[in-house]
Protein backbone atom coordinates (compact mmCIF):
# COMPACT_ATOMS: atom_id res chain seq x y z
CA UNK A 1 0.00 0.00 0.00
CA UNK A 2 2.78 1.99 1.10
CA UNK A 3 4.26 1.44 -2.29
CA UNK A 4 1.30 2.07 -4.29
CA UNK A 5 1.04 6.00 -2.55
CA UNK A 6 4.27 6.63 -3.19
CA UNK A 7 4.47 5.63 -6.99
CA UNK A 8 1.03 7.83 -6.93
CA UNK A 9 2.62 10.76 -5.49
CA UNK A 10 5.78 10.68 -7.95
CA UNK A 11 3.37 10.41 -11.07
CA UNK A 12 1.26 13.13 -9.92
CA UNK A 13 4.23 15.61 -9.29
CA UNK A 14 6.23 14.56 -12.30
CA UNK A 15 3.10 15.39 -14.47
CA UNK A 16 2.20 18.32 -12.57
CA UNK A 17 6.01 19.83 -12.97
CA UNK A 18 5.91 19.44 -16.76
CA UNK A 19 5.56 22.87 -18.94
CA UNK A 20 5.38 20.87 -22.25
CA UNK A 21 3.22 23.51 -24.75
CA UNK A 22 3.96 26.16 -22.32
CA UNK A 23 6.19 29.69 -23.93
CA UNK A 24 9.32 29.96 -22.14
CA UNK A 25 9.89 33.75 -21.35
CA UNK A 26 12.69 34.80 -23.96
CA UNK A 27 14.57 38.21 -24.56
CA UNK A 28 11.71 38.76 -26.95
CA UNK A 29 9.41 39.13 -24.00
CA UNK A 30 11.23 41.60 -21.95
CA UNK A 31 12.24 45.33 -23.90
CA UNK A 32 14.34 46.77 -20.84
CA UNK A 33 17.47 48.10 -22.70
CA UNK A 34 19.33 47.95 -19.37
CA UNK A 35 19.46 44.10 -18.20
CA UNK A 36 22.09 42.28 -16.18
CA UNK A 37 23.86 40.59 -19.40
CA UNK A 38 24.18 43.76 -20.69
CA UNK A 39 24.30 46.42 -17.47
CA UNK A 40 25.97 49.59 -20.17
CA UNK A 41 23.25 49.56 -22.11
CA UNK A 42 21.66 53.21 -23.58
CA UNK A 43 18.69 54.46 -21.38
CA UNK A 44 16.26 54.68 -24.38
CA UNK A 45 16.72 58.86 -25.50
CA UNK A 46 13.24 58.89 -25.92
CA UNK A 47 12.12 58.24 -23.04
CA UNK A 48 10.44 60.79 -20.39
CA UNK A 49 12.76 61.37 -17.41
CA UNK A 50 11.04 62.31 -14.07
CA UNK A 51 13.27 65.30 -12.42
CA UNK A 52 12.39 65.67 -8.71
CA UNK A 53 13.79 69.20 -7.09
CA UNK A 54 13.41 67.08 -4.04
CA UNK A 55 12.93 63.36 -3.03
CA UNK A 56 12.52 63.95 0.85
CA UNK A 57 10.56 66.52 2.77
CA UNK A 58 10.76 66.36 6.45
CA UNK A 59 7.59 68.62 7.87
CA UNK A 60 9.44 68.55 11.59
CA UNK A 61 7.20 68.40 14.72
CA UNK A 62 3.77 67.86 14.61
CA UNK A 63 1.26 67.81 17.16
CA UNK A 64 -0.73 64.83 17.09
CA UNK A 65 -4.00 65.63 14.96
CA UNK A 66 -2.30 67.93 12.13
CA UNK A 67 -3.05 67.37 8.26
CA UNK A 68 0.07 68.92 6.59
CA UNK A 69 0.43 68.75 2.98
CA UNK A 70 3.36 69.07 0.67
CA UNK A 71 4.32 69.92 -3.02
CA UNK A 72 6.77 68.01 -4.43
CA UNK A 73 7.62 70.00 -7.92
CA UNK A 74 9.26 68.29 -10.46
CA UNK A 75 9.94 68.39 -13.97
CA UNK A 76 10.19 66.15 -17.34
CA UNK A 77 13.56 66.43 -18.72
CA UNK A 78 13.03 63.90 -21.42
CA UNK A 79 12.11 63.88 -24.99
CA UNK A 80 8.74 62.44 -24.67
CA UNK A 81 5.34 63.13 -22.82
CA UNK A 82 5.69 61.58 -19.40
CA UNK A 83 2.62 59.68 -18.15
CA UNK A 84 2.01 59.32 -14.72
CA UNK A 85 0.00 56.00 -13.90
CA UNK A 86 -0.46 55.91 -10.36
CA UNK A 87 1.24 57.42 -6.76
CA UNK A 88 0.60 55.44 -4.03
CA UNK A 89 1.87 55.60 -0.05
CA UNK A 90 3.27 53.25 2.69
CA UNK A 91 0.08 54.02 4.31
CA UNK A 92 -3.21 54.91 4.80
CA UNK A 93 -2.42 58.45 6.43
CA UNK A 94 -0.89 59.28 3.51
CA UNK A 95 -2.68 60.40 0.27
CA UNK A 96 -0.47 61.55 -2.92
CA UNK A 97 -2.63 63.15 -5.75
CA UNK A 98 -0.35 63.40 -9.14
CA UNK A 99 -1.52 64.67 -12.33
CA UNK A 100 -3.60 62.78 -14.71
CA UNK A 101 -2.45 64.55 -17.70
CA UNK A 102 0.11 64.08 -19.59
CA UNK A 103 3.27 66.22 -18.83
CA UNK A 104 5.22 67.30 -22.13
CA UNK A 105 9.04 67.44 -22.40
CA UNK A 106 10.24 70.84 -20.43
CA UNK A 107 7.22 70.97 -18.64
CA UNK A 108 6.62 70.98 -14.69
CA UNK A 109 4.11 69.52 -12.16
CA UNK A 110 3.87 68.83 -8.60
CA UNK A 111 2.65 65.76 -6.55
CA UNK A 112 0.89 66.81 -3.69
CA UNK A 113 1.07 64.64 -0.22
CA UNK A 114 -1.30 65.17 2.59
CA UNK A 115 -0.02 63.85 5.63
CA UNK A 116 -3.08 63.04 8.97
CA UNK A 117 -0.49 62.58 11.51
CA UNK A 118 -4.03 61.67 13.94
CA UNK A 119 -3.13 58.53 16.03
CA UNK A 120 0.66 58.82 15.00
CA UNK A 121 2.61 59.78 17.52
CA UNK A 122 6.11 59.41 17.38
CA UNK A 123 8.87 59.28 14.36
CA UNK A 124 7.42 58.67 10.93
CA UNK A 125 9.11 57.84 7.51
CA UNK A 126 6.59 57.14 4.63
CA UNK A 127 6.89 56.34 1.53
CA UNK A 128 5.35 57.27 -1.62
CA UNK A 129 5.71 55.21 -5.10
CA UNK A 130 5.36 57.28 -8.24
CA UNK A 131 4.58 54.70 -11.30
CA UNK A 132 5.05 56.46 -14.61
CA UNK A 133 6.33 55.35 -17.98
CA UNK A 134 10.20 56.29 -17.64
CA UNK A 135 13.42 53.98 -17.01
CA UNK A 136 12.78 52.50 -14.55
CA UNK A 137 9.12 53.16 -14.08
CA UNK A 138 8.78 53.57 -10.13
CA UNK A 139 10.17 56.47 -8.17
CA UNK A 140 10.20 57.03 -4.67
CA UNK A 141 9.36 59.87 -2.30
CA UNK A 142 9.61 60.07 1.18
CA UNK A 143 8.06 62.45 4.04
CA UNK A 144 9.25 62.49 7.41
CA UNK A 145 9.04 64.30 10.89
CA UNK A 146 8.00 63.77 14.28
CA UNK A 147 4.23 63.92 16.02
CA UNK A 148 3.99 64.74 19.43
CA UNK A 149 0.94 64.33 21.54
CA UNK A 150 -1.10 67.27 22.43
CA UNK A 151 -0.57 68.74 25.55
Amino acid sequence: MKKLLLICFSLISLFACQNEGKKKAGSEVVSNPVTAENPNADLNENAPILSFEENVHDFGKLVDGEVVTYKFKFKNIGNADLIISNASASCGCTIPNYPKAPIAPGEQGAIDVQFNSSGKVGVFDKTITITANTIPTDVFLVIKGEVTSKK
